[in-house]
């Protein structure tokens, strides 16, 4: 008999969802990851790396030897450019190219691209993501430094950490403009190694950490306090407006502000006409059914469109609309609701990534063997209800059983003991994504739970 084929899957995407396709499909598939720069770093601990810089060498490494050496699968250093549906190829800029782009065949594809950080950037730009698209370097505040490299990454911390050092010499004014939960950990961050600097958040909301029980929220504002950050609520950010300035009081302005206020979308390589005209940060999110197939625009009134292509493509964390709802929906009701908005973290991605997997095994079993099984339904996945603040490093604050419903979830660990975990999490995680034996020992089960007691999976998956 001869052996069973083996198709190619095309990952976009090296970060934690990407990487977590490459390992979960490598035995079944040939599978290659494309990635614009050529390191991971761990993105939820990345904001300490900039008042401490040495902190970036335990967040990140270099994705070729991790990906071809020890996972054994393919790795290409380059940007996506564009995806051909009809002809199951993309469109690469490899990065030693002079120019000359390349293609990629595929018969399946895992788009896991992510997404940025700075809504009001007409780029996104902001410290949490390096800038890696052709079509932003040009327009970055420190395109001098090229973030494709792990040098250029790790020389923009160094920059904006002597920025910071010299507003702390000079007891500079910072405003944070957004107290979610990132807002709240760049504050905190900043006060604990520049204790000089005077710092004030605002927030939109009557409270900081958004959605989260008003415990957690308590807990930080008291953090806050205790340290001497100025805090405003139910104030929208006008930075050209004086009135604003003198309720956050610093009526000659800020000397620099954060913006820490959402997500926006970066999907430069999809046809923009088929991209959501709503959404975080202006829209341009892509669509996506309950099975995580990339679809076109849904018709008025419907949670889904027609799928793209041939249903070989998928979207998975990130860089997808977050919810399956229809376009009609107005916070309260709606005429097709599948999936509520899933929070842009980590864990629901990676859960999304293992989804996408699992249709992509039935499908090809489907195309080539004859089958008729379902593909796998996504779900709101219970570990998107899982939030940890970190305010500074020796106190935070973990959120769990979060959902959609507005101040949901407990704070079920505070202090040291949540710093703790935070640690051991961040350490975890990144062995993991290094495929070391340790964490995937300590996550597998994390994805691949036996039993679903939150969310809304089903109770046995």
């Amino acid at each position: 008999m001869a052996p069973k084929e083996k198709r190619r899957v095309l990952v976009i995407g090296g970060q934690f969802t990407g990487l977590f396709c490459g390992r979960d499909l490598k035995k079944a598939v040939h599978v290659t990851i494309v990635d614009a720069k050529e390191f991971f770093e761990y993105t939820p601990g990345i904001l300490r790396c900039f008042v401490k810089p040495a902190h970036f060498d335990s967040l990140s490494f270099t994705l070729q030897p991790i990906i071809e050496r020890s996972m054994g699968i393919k790795f290409i250093w380059g940007e996506v450019e564009e995806l051909d549906e009809k002809k199951n190829r993309a469109k690469v800029l490899p990065i030693y190219s002079s120019g000359e782009r390349e293609y990629i065949n595929f018969d399946y594809c895992v788009i896991c691209s992510g997404c940025n950080f700075n809504p009001l950037s007409p780029i996104g730009e902001s410290l949490w993501f390096p800038v890696v698209h052709n079509v932003n370097r040009p327009q970055s505040e420190w395109k001098h430094i090229d973030e494709r490299y792990l040098e250029g990454r790790r020389r923009h911390i160094l920059e904006e950490y002597h920025k910071i050092a010299e507003w702390n010499k000079k007891g500079a004014k910072l405003l944070i403009a957004g107290a979610g939960f990132i807002g709240v950990e760049w504050a905190t961050e900043i006060e604990h190694f520049f204790p000089n600097i005077s710092m004030a958040i605002i927030d939109f909301l009557p409270k900081c950490l958004g959605p989260l029980p008003a415990s957690a929220a308590e807990y930080c504002v008291e953090y806050m306090e205790s340290v001497g950050i100025k805090q405003y609520y139910g104030i929208k950010y006008e930075p050209e407006n004086k009135e604003f300035w003198e309720k956050v009081e610093m009526p000659d302005k800020a000397d620099y502000v954060y913006c820490c206020m959402g997500v926006k979308a970066s999907n430069y390589f999809m046809p923009q006409d088929m991209l959501s005209a709503k959404g975080p940060g202006g829209g341009k999110w892509i669509h996506m059914n309950r099975y995580l197939q990339v679809t076109g625009r849904p018709a008025d009134g419907k949670a889904e469109g027609a799928v793209w292509g041939d249903g070989n493509i998928f979207a998975v964390g990130d860089c997808n609309y977050g919810c399956i709802i229809s376009n009609d929906y107005n916070g309260k009701t709606a005429t097709e609701l599948i999936m509520h908005p899933v929070p842009k973290i980590s864990y629901p991605g990676e859960e999304q990534a293992l989804h996408a997997c699992r249709s992509i095994e039935i499908l090809d079993h489907n195309k080539h063997h004859g089958g008729r099984k379902p593909l796998y339904d996504t779900w709101w996945p219970w570990g998107a209800g899982m939030f940890a603040t970190s305010l500074g490093p020796h106190d935070a604050c973990f959120v769990a059983g979060a959902n959609h419903v507005k101040n949901s979830g407990h704070m079920v660990n505070w202090w040291l003991p949540a710093a703790l975990q935070k640690e051991i999490i961040e350490t975890s995680k990144v062995n993991e994504c290094k495929n070391g034996i340790i964490g995937i020992c300590i996550w597998h089960f994390v994805h691949h739970t036996p039993v679903h007691l939150f969310g809304d999976g089903p109770l046995f998956p």
